[in-house]
C-alpha cells in the first residue's frame, strides 16, 4: 500500500549485502552499486534535498557492525535506516544465536527510538540442499528472532526466506554468496515495495539457468572451489576478512541518482 511517509535522510547498515557486492559499478567508491543505491536514487528523484549515507562493509559479522556503525549512524540523525546483518555469524563454526539477538534487539531499539524508519532482513532460505543447507536451520532460528525483534520495535521487515516467487540460481553472482545485478535491482523493489514507496519499477528479465550435464557440473562446482570456497575458507583460518582496509562508501550524506 502506498504510503505518504517521505525520506530526506536515508542511512544504510551492513555487511557485503548491503555494500553492493555483486552488482559491479567502477565508477562508484568501492566499485558496487547495490540495492541500497538503487533505493536512494529512486528517493533522490522524489526529493531534491535527499542525502544518503552507506556505512555497510562486506565480511562483517553483527557485532561488528553494531560497534562500528551504529553510533556513526545515530549521529546522522536518518529518518530511514536499513539494516542487515547475521550471515556472516551463521555461518562460522560456532555462534551464539540468543546473545546475537540480544545485541541485535538492543541495536534496533536505539535505531527505532529516533524516530527513524528501520527496516530489517531476514536471511534467504538456502533450501534442504546446496553448500548452505548444513546451516539452514541456524539461518531459520536466526530469522525467527529478527521477525520478534521487528514486531517487538515496530520496524519493517524485508523477509527474504519467504520470497518464493524468484529463482536464486539466475539471482546470484558466479561467487554463490551474493547477489548480481539483477538480485539487487530486485531487492531494491522489495524494500520500495515495504517502505510503500510508488516507484513503477519491474523486474529485469534474465535468461533460465543453463541446464549442465554431470560432468559440466562438477566442473563447474570445481571451478567454485577453487575460485571462491578456497580463498573464503583461507580468510577465516586466518583471521582475516574481505572487507579488511576497506572504508564505507559512503560515510556521510551526498546526493546520488
Amino acid at each position: 500500500m502506498p504510503s505518504d511517509q517521505t525520506f530526506t535522510r536515508y542511512v544504510a547498515l551492513g555487511d557485503s549485502f548491503t555494500e553492493g557486492v555483486g552488482d559491479p559499478d567502477p565508477d562508484r567508491p568501492n566499485g558496487l552499486r547495490g540495492w541500497a543505491d538503487r533505493v536512494a536514487e529512486h528517493l533522490a528523484a522524489l526529493d531534491p534535498d535527499f542525502g544518503y549515507a552507506n556505512l555497510a562493509i562486506r565480511g562483517r559479522k553483527l557485532p561488528a557492525i553494531i560497534d562500528e556503525q551504529l553510533a556513526p549512524a545515530l549521529a546522522l540523525e536518518p529518518d530511514l535506516v536499513t539494516i542487515h546483518g547475521g550471515g556472516n555469524d551463521v555461518l562460522r563454526p560456532k555462534v551464539d544465536l540468543d546473545a546475537l539477538a540480544a545485541a541485535y534487539d538492543d541495536a534496533i531499539g536505539q535505531l527505532t527510538a529516533t524516530g527513524a524508519r528501520v527496516v530489517m532482513f531476514t536471511i534467504f532460505d538456502p533450501g534442504s540442499t546446496g553448500i548452505y543447507a548444513a546451516v539452514r536451520g541456524r539461518m531459520a532460528i536466526f530469522n525467527e528472532w529478527v521477525r520478534e525483534i521487528a514486531d517487538k520495535h515496530d520496524a519493517t521487515l524485508v523477509d527474504m526466506w519467504r520470497m518464493r516467487d524468484v529463482d536464486l540460481v539466475t539471482h546470484m553472482d558466479t561467487d554463490r554468496m551474493h547477489l548480481n545485478a539483477a538480485g539487487h535491482h530486485y531487492m531494491a523493489l522489495q524494500v520500495l515495495d515495504a517502505l510503500g514507496v510508488e516507484h513503477g519499477l519491474t523486474p529485469m528479465e534474465v535468461p533460465a539457468a543453463p541446464l549442465l550435464s554431470r560432468r559440466e557440473q562438477l566442473r563447474e562446482n570445481a571451478r567454485w572451489t577453487r575460485e571462491f570456497l578456497g580463498p573464503w575458507v583461507h580468510r577465516r583460518v586466518t583471521g582475516r576478512s574481505s572487507g579488511d582496509g576497506l572504508t564505507p562508501k559512503h560515510p556521510t550524506f551526498r546526493r546520488i541518482g
